[in-house]
């Protein structure tokens, strides 16, 4: 065997390895899923009798069609205004900004360095002085100014790389900046745009802290915040809670293996063109 085929081997091997330690943990939350209700699940081990009503029973008592709902209306109003928002600055810091207000960036690569625990508190406080609390609009509006940071950075790397050329010839046929950000450089930045919504899409879906902190109503929560009282409520039972959590997290994986290939040729567009 050469050394290609042993490179080959292990490069494959690392990957099988990979893919069993991402796995483990779904295998073993479906596994205790689907034993009795009220039994406590031993490790990853399939039951004799597999309970596949635990997840309709899960959907049932933790009002998921409610908190779909919700969840939705929430990613409707993070994702599209945060995506349309970083779009215009990530362009705008690109090919609008001179030298003298290239600081500007700055603020934005610090956005990057603060977690949400971080800012939690005083957020609390400004949420409740706006009379936002225990609304959905106090996790919309705090998701949209928290994504601003990544957003707009992730968009400036795309329109830093679209050549300059292509704004000069749109100049010349007597484009305004506002018509060729619309006709140009949007159409070139769809691949970019569509993995920046999923991204924001999965963080909006998954987001737990603020949901728990500002809003008191679990079905005005995301579904992953909606899990806190679930889990208050029904955490002794182990197999419903790990039912719950399956068809919580089925969404996103859905989403994800529905757009895997545009979000992989966006990443290596970045890649390769950084």
């Amino acid at each position: 065997m050469n050394s290609s085929s042993a490179n080959t081997l292990i490069a494959r091997g690392l990957i099988v390895l990979l893919m069993v330690i991402t796995l483990l943990p779904f295998l073993s939350m479906l596994s205790a899923a689907l034993a009795p209700q009220g039994s406590y699940p031993n490790g990853l081990q399939w039951p004799s009798d597999p309970q596949w009503s635990n997840f309709a029973r899960a959907f049932e008592v933790a009002k998921m069609d409610q908190l779909l709902f919700s969840s939705m209306l929430i990613v409707l109003g993070v994702v599209p205004i945060s995506v349309l928002v970083a779009t215009m600055g990530g362009y705008g810091l690109a090919k609008l900004t001179s030298d003298k207000y290239k600081w500007l960036y700055l603020v934005f690569v610090f956005g990057l360095t603060l977690p949400f625990e971080a800012v939690i508190t005083p957020l609390y406080y400004e949420v409740r002085a706006m009379g936002l609390l225990n609304t959905r609009f106090a996790i919309i509006l705090p998701l949209i100014g928290l994504y601003m940071p990544f957003g707009v950075y992730w968009m400036r790397a795309h329109f830093l790389n679209v050549p300059q050329d292509l704004s000069e010839a749109a100049q010349i046929d007597g484009a305004t900046r506002w018509t060729e950000f619309w006709h140009v450089q949007v159409p070139l930045a769809r691949p970019a745009i569509m993995s920046l919504t999923i991204l924001l899409f999965l963080w909006t879906w998954n987001q737990f802290l603020l949901p728990v902190v500002l809003v008191q109503d679990p079905m005005q929560r995301t579904m992953a915040g909606a899990l806190g009282a679930f889990q208050g409520q029904w955490g002794t039972d182990i197999p419903l809670l790990c039912a719950g959590s399956l068809l919580i997290l089925t969404p996103t994986v859905v989403l994800f293996l529905i757009f895997q290939r545009q979000f992989v040729a966006a990443l290596m567009q970045g890649a390769v063109k950084g």
